[in-house]
């Protein structure tokens, strides 16, 4: 067992089977993992998956094999120059039915286990609220059982909240138990960077630092109000709490429901007229349009993403009637086109749309293809 990983535990009262856990399973290396099942011969290589698996097109990586990782390569990172980091590694195409298929099975497995409650949060993680007096155990049992059924390997953090059982995890990976509760966070977390809390990027640990607040320990010892000014009412004090691993220790169940659903192209040469940008938006709108009518709910909403040459993105968004009509929705989305910019370059288009949502749903994002 990794250190630290029974600090901070709940005291355990007697008459009672355990106690309320969050665990936050995470497969390692998901897509590489899935691919090397399906080619075994590629264990242990350098794997960066991709678009169509060819670094000379325009595309981003969805994931890299820990080998590839070792290099530098990461999500998101344009495929040809991961190609350039890593000259022999192993580039496949992004095959979505497949991943699907896998996660699935996983998740189902999750389910499948005595008392579990289990929240998906897409293809690779999920949360499972559990009664236990022993999360340890249950998290081993938990990753036999997946890697039985699966063949894959995952990491598991416990926690009191969703956060601490989300950040534990990475002190998990790979294949790893970890333990965060309100006892021994600071002790873990106090000296790290903002930025290594999840909901904490980049930009807004660069804002936080302007306000000389650096670490996680002095997140957590601000005055939640002190950040209203900077972030709002509403994302001040959730940044405060996020510094506590305070929020959330209920695991939600609720059927998700999709609040939208997006597309988006990266063209292989730029579109530089009018009638070329005319034609993708329409197309997208298409797209896009197949996967609403299978929800049976009207779109309120329409956002284009423009990504200039060589990688400026801007989005344009706008609240429309409520209407199911399919020429209704793609005139509106050739509307918003009007605002690109006239004679620059386009590398890349998304359309999303948004729709109506159902009172009783636990809402989300779906998997954009390509990213959002």
């Amino acid at each position: 067992m990794r250190p630290g990983a029974n600090a901070g535990c709940f005291v355990h009262t007697g008459g009672v089977s355990g106690i309320r856990w969050v665990l936050h399973v995470d497969l390692d290396q998901f897509i590489a993992a899935v691919e090397v099942l399906r080619r075994p011969e590629l264990a242990g290589k350098p794997i960066i998956v991709g678009g169509r698996g060819d670094p000379t097109e325009r595309a981003v990586v969805s994931t890299a094999s820990y080998e590839a990782r070792a290099f530098g390569v990461g999500s998101g990172m344009p495929l040809r120059i991961a190609a350039r980091k890593v000259p022999d590694a192993v580039i496949l195409p992004v095959d979505h039915e497949a991943y699907l298929e896998a996660s699935e099975t996983v998740m189902a497995t999750l389910r499948a286990q005595p008392g579990a409650t289990v929240q998906v949060l897409g293809w690779d993680e999920a949360f499972v609220g559990v009664e236990t007096a022993d999360p340890e155990a249950y998290a081993r049992r938990l990753q036999a059982a997946v890697l039985e059924r699966t063949q894959l390997y995952c990491s598991v953090g416990i926690g009191d909240t969703l956060v601490r059982a989300k950040v534990a995890t990475g002190f998990g990976k790979p294949a790893g138990v970890f333990r965060l509760t309100a006892g021994n966070w600071l002790d873990v977390m106090g000296s790290k960077p903002t930025k290594e809390l999840w909901g904490v990027g980049a930009r807004v640990s660069a804002r936080l630092a302007k306000l000389g607040i650096l670490t996680v320990a002095d997140l957590a010892a601000i005055d939640p109000q002190e950040l209203a000014s900077e972030f709002g009412p509403r994302m001040g004090p959730w940044y405060a709490q996020l510094g506590r691993g305070d929020g959330a220790s209920v695991v939600d169940d609720t059927p998700w429901v999709a609040r939208g659903h997006s597309r988006e192209i990266t063209f292989q040469r730029d579109l530089t007229e009018p009638a070329q940008v005319d034609d993708a938006v329409r197309e997208l709108a298409s797209r896009v349009l197949e996967d609403v009518a299978a929800e049976g709910r009207p779109v309120v909403g329409l956002t284009l993403k423009v990504r200039y040459a060589p990688f400026l993105t801007t989005t344009h968004g706008k609240k429309i009637p409520e209407t199911f009509d399919r020429n209704e929705v793609i005139s509106r989305a050739v509307e918003l086109a009007s605002a690109i910019e006239a004679g620059r370059p386009i590398r890349l288009l998304g359309l999303r749309a948004e729709m109506t949502m159902p009172d009783d749903a636990r809402q989300g994002h779906t998997p954009t293809r390509g990213g959002w």
